[in-house]
């Protein structure tokens, strides 16, 4: 038969297409050449990923969380709660780990009278929460445990008691009263104030009768700095003392500012068992979550 196709033994000695030594050569080092290039699109990727949340939990929102009872009862210890960086204006403390590479607050804005703000300690440098009271300029004082500010004394209306379920993220401290409920629950009440500022600002506060630090002589506040306190007035170390290393704070300076606390993420009772999923769940306050600050 007239053609060119070769015959059968021919045929044999042909090399095939996509086979052969050379070819499977080939192949192989176009397998290894992949290799490289997805670790490295992998690990580009993850810098990116780090980089992004370093930059929003540096300068848009962080995550704190409240391990101590000093201001209930706006904030209750298991809250987890989202700062926001950026109202205050941004400084070495806005870094993770305050690493120094801003070296001096930028953008730098005044906190007002009633903000819950997150700040680090002069002294050890670790996180606080506190409430502004006293802003540069004004003078402050407390007259058996009245707030005295620039001369007027700050409003305090009585509310019904607050009451928190006993759990192991909150027990009943000094000045709290133990009541079983007729549901067999466990309750502590605390005796609660209304303060109002003047500027109309009013938040809720603990007053658990006379101590110490219900008197503190007038002191104007310098620039560039704030009183702090906590809700929990017989219950907070804050610009009433002198700051102390895992102590009280004293008054702060404004470049110690960290951010201003905005919404509850999250928060637990603390009685989660690993072994007992249902706890999962009714460990959660759902009722915090949201809450704006």
């Amino acid at each position: 038969m007239v053609g060119d196709t070769p015959t059968n033994e021919n045929a044999k000695s042909l090399p095939v297409k996509g086979s052969g030594p050379e070819t499977n050569k080939s192949a192989g080092q176009t397998k290894q050449e992949k290799k490289p290039e997805s670790l490295g699109s992998f690990s580009i990727f993850l810098l990116q990923l780090v980089i992004a949340v370093l930059i929003f939990r540096s300068f848009i929102f962080a995550p704190f969380s409240i391990p101590s009872e000093s201001m209930l009862p706006r904030l209750m210890n298991g809250d987890l709660l989202l700062a926001a960086k950026w109202p205050y204006g941004f400084s070495s403390h806005s870094l993770p780990f305050s690493v120094p590479l801003i070296p001096e607050r930028i953008f730098a804005s005044e906190p007002e009278r009633g903000d819950i703000v997150i700040f680090k300690h002069p002294i050890d440098k670790s996180d606080y929460i506190k409430r502004v009271i006293a802003l540069p300029g004004d003078t402050i004082a407390l007259e058996d445990g009245v707030v005295v500010l620039n001369g007027e004394p700050v409003p305090q209306k009585q509310m019904p008691d607050f009451s928190v379920e006993l759990s192991p993220n909150t027990g009943c401290g000094w000045g709290g009263r133990e009541i079983r409920m007729g549901s067999g629950e466990v309750q502590c009440h605390y005796t609660r104030f209304r303060e109002t500022l003047p500027d109309g600002r009013s938040y809720d506060t603990f007053d658990f009768g006379p101590t110490p630090a219900d008197s503190f002589a007038a002191q104007t506040i310098p620039q560039g700095h704030i009183f702090v306190m906590g809700d929990s007035r017989d219950n907070s170390r804050d610009s009433r003392f002198d700051a102390r290393a895992g102590d009280a704070v004293g008054i702060i300076s404004q470049d110690l500012l960290v951010g201003e606390a905005s919404i509850i993420l999250w928060s637990s009772k603390g009685s989660a068992q690993w072994y007992n999923p249902v706890s999962w769940f009714t460990t959660v306050r759902w009722s915090r979550i949201g809450t704006l600050l």
